[in-house]
């Protein structure tokens, strides 16, 4: 794989659905050596995580990486919080931006970018449930208006 290749391990797709996306951001994660090789393996679970601010630093907190089995006795723990690595200056605008009522950070996506373990991070504002209703409306109309080109022979991304 090149340096500049993207291999996308997890992503949260529910975030999408709960909550309106803003800035994104690229971050790094420490990670020990059993959870890297858990995550080439794809044993990566967005779906319950959130980026938590400690002592003006970011965690990330809930993510399942699950326990390496050739570890043997020095496995990790699938669930403990993993510190994000971002430049003061992003880390800052990020503590900013949360600060506002309604606003917090997700983790979108978790990928192997060269041989770095990456999440993408976004600051996110939760929908409301018309707001949730009306994404469903749309998927279920591009759903039903794909099906008919389809059906006419219509050529389809």
């Amino acid at each position: 794989m090149r340096s500049d290749e993207i291999q996308v391990v997890a992503t949260n797709r529910k975030a999408r659905y709960e909550y309106t996306i803003g800035d994104r951001y690229e971050a790094g994660i420490a990670l020990t050596g059993s959870e890297i090789k858990s995550v080439r393996a794809g044993a990566v679970s967005l779906g319950e995580g959130y980026i938590q601010a400690r002592d003006d630093e970011l965690w990330l907190v809930d993510v399942h990486i699950a326990a390496y089995e050739q570890a043997g006795l020095w496995t990790h723990d699938a669930v403990r919080p993993r510190k994000l690595l971002l430049h003061r200056r992003e880390i800052d605008r990020l503590l900013r931006d949360i600060q506002e009522p309604g606003y917090t950070i997700v983790p979108l996506r978790m990928y192997l970018k060269g041989s770095y373990a990456k999440v993408e991070i976004g600051v996110a504002r939760g929908k409301r449930q018309y707001d949730k209703r009306a994404t469903i409306a749309d998927r279920d109309a591009k759903r039903r208006i794909h099906r008919e080109l389809k059906e006419y022979g219509r050529d389809v991304d």
